[in-house]
């Protein structure tokens, strides 16, 4: 069976170089190697210039939606958006909510969706949801915030089904962990 390997990212927050700021700040390196031979790429929000997309898309298709701290993007992404990509049909919104009833209020918002990408918080999730609905956040790889280390997603999807379901860590860790994998579904 062919297999489609998804990159997942949220919460980039990046701006395009701007005359007399220096060089803009890109996504790290273990990112960037992830993008070569990506089937899609999936964003779901706080990307904050239209550069970070139009740079994503030289590696492969990219379906965004809009973040809070997106201003210059509103009218041009949607907050929500529904995809089927190798036959999985996926949602996606920036901000899910509060973690409490998180499962049911997704389920809810995105009834025909096998997968539901989110982002906001910044706090990497795979987790099995309602009806075995994938509810996955692949944190953020440029603003850890309270995390031990920067995140970013990989979903491998063929059939109809999620074959894999990965957060990978970005850059050098303390503790020697390159990566923080979970299964399919």
């Amino acid at each position: 069976m062919d297999a489609d390997r998804v990159v997942v990212l949220a919460d980039t927050h990046l701006r395009a170089e701007t005359a007399g700021r220096g060089p803009a700040r890109w996504l790290p390196d273990d990112v960037v190697e992830r993008l070569d031979g990506a089937a899609a790429v999936l964003h779901a929000g706080d990307i904050v210039d239209q550069e970070v997309l139009d740079r994503l898309g030289r590696w492969a298709p990219v379906h965004a939606v809009l973040g809070n701290n997106d201003d210059g993007l509103a009218g041009r992404l949607p907050v929500t958006l529904e995809l089927e990509l190798a036959g999985v049909r996926i949602g996606m919104i920036h901000d899910s909510g509060r973690a409490a009833g998180r499962p049911d209020r997704l389920r809810r918002r995105f009834p025909d969706c096998l997968v539901v990408v989110f982002g906001h918080s910044h706090i990497p999730v795979d987790q099995v949801g309602l009806d075995g609905q994938v509810l996955f956040n692949p944190g953020s790889p440029t603003q850890r915030r309270r995390q031990p280390y920067p995140t970013f997603g990989e979903l491998v999807l063929g059939g109809g089904r999620v074959l894999e379901r990965r957060i990978l860590a970005v850059g050098p860790r303390r503790d020697g962990v390159s990566r923080v994998s979970r299964g399919g579904s």
